[in-house]
């Protein structure tokens, strides 16, 4: 990824070629581009992937956070980003910031900073990627900056417990797309992965391995055979795909799902109570990871709360094909709720 310019000459340059309403569709924004940054974050590699400014100072209005989902590798994410970061002018910066551990850092970085630290505080589990967002916050967004956090599947889960431990926190808007927060064994795809994810990983390590040894181009093509039946594929998300298959990112992801099936429990109504009027939940209606019934009973029990069921067909792993058309109704949720 090249780095995001917003200086005075490239934009009066590109001004004189193309009006700002009308930009012809082959022609792409410099700020369309984003950063990335490959961080220690609780002693754990961490990748950040931002539309807008890099680094938030003081006085900064608003910053969209985008927690993912697992496996978390922020690539996923890119054309959701960048759609709600220019729909709204190009004003608030968009962040992504990566799980503890799921991305491919560069060879100067090791996955961790200090293995006896790392394993003591579990980083890679589901508790220590909690605390991994927390410390993320607290060091690199100001405190008097609003959030808008923006979570799916397991990061909605993520997003909750945020909230319940820092309910100091100015988050102006949480928006939960596919929200995973709930029984998820107990779900269809839950039962199948419960197994395969508990008693079962160890097994997938040694395939897993044997493909990160692959080449490049040969990881290109199984991917892109796998996803061959999807027609509408963003090709954004080959490259993260292909990172996937480096071996550690994916054991890392495995072994934060196999505390998901086990802790991923009850509904926390209470936090959900207490910041119902910062939440919009998007259920998915083929989702197998969080049935249409979740979606029913969350309704009943806070009948005034922003519950909405999806009525386009989009699957749970949105990113792969839909993420340019569910950020723009992210956008249009949100719109009125940052108009100063």
């Amino acid at each position: 990824f090249t780095k995001n310019v917003e200086s005075e000459v490239s934009v009066l340059v590109f001004s004189r070629f193309v009006d700002s309403q009308e930009m012809d569709s082959t022609v792409t924004d410099r700020r369309d581009e984003p950063h990335t940054d490959f961080i220690y974050c609780c002693g754990a590699a961490t990748e950040v992937l931002k539309f807008g400014s890099c680094h938030l100072q003081s006085g900064h209005k608003v910053l969209f956070l985008i927690i993912p989902g697992n496996p978390g590798v922020v690539g996923f994410y890119r054309t959701f980003m960048q759609t709600i970061h220019s729909m709204f002018g190009y004003s608030h910066p968009v962040w992504a910031v990566s799980h503890a551990g799921h991305c491919v850092p560069p060879v100067s970085m090791d996955m961790v900073e200090d293995a006896s630290s790392a394993a003591e505080n579990d980083v890679f589990g589901l508790n220590g990627q909690i605390e991994h967002k927390l410390a993320f916050i607290r060091k690199h967004v100001p405190i008097e900056t609003s959030l808008v956090l923006v979570g799916h599947s397991i990061g909605c889960y993520i997003i909750l417990e945020i909230m319940k431990r820092n309910p100091e926190l100015k988050v102006l808007k949480a928006v939960m797309l596919f929200p995973t927060i709930e029984r998820m064994a107990q779900t269809p795809q839950g039962k199948v992965m419960t197994p395969v994810l508990c008693r079962m990983r160890y097994v997938a390590y040694l395939p897993l391995f044997l493909l990160s040894l692959l080449p490049e181009s040969l990881k290109t093509s199984l991917i892109k055979l796998v996803f061959g039946g999807i027609r509408s594929l963003d090709h954004f998300v080959l490259q993260p795909t292909v990172g996937l298959l480096s071996g550690d990112s994916a054991a890392n992801a495995m072994y934060m799902g196999a505390q998901e099936m086990r802790e991923v429990l009850e509904r926390d109504n209470t936090t959900i109570k207490n910041n119902l009027n910062k939440l919009i939940f998007y259920y998915g209606a083929p989702d197998h990871w969080c049935p249409v019934q979740f979606f029913h009973d969350i309704k009943r029990d806070f009948p005034h709360g922003d519950f909405r069921l999806c009525e386009n067909g989009f699957r749970h792993a949105f990113v792969l094909d839909a993420g340019r058309e569910v950020a723009r109704m992210v956008v249009e949720w949100i719109r009125g709720d940052l108009r100063t």
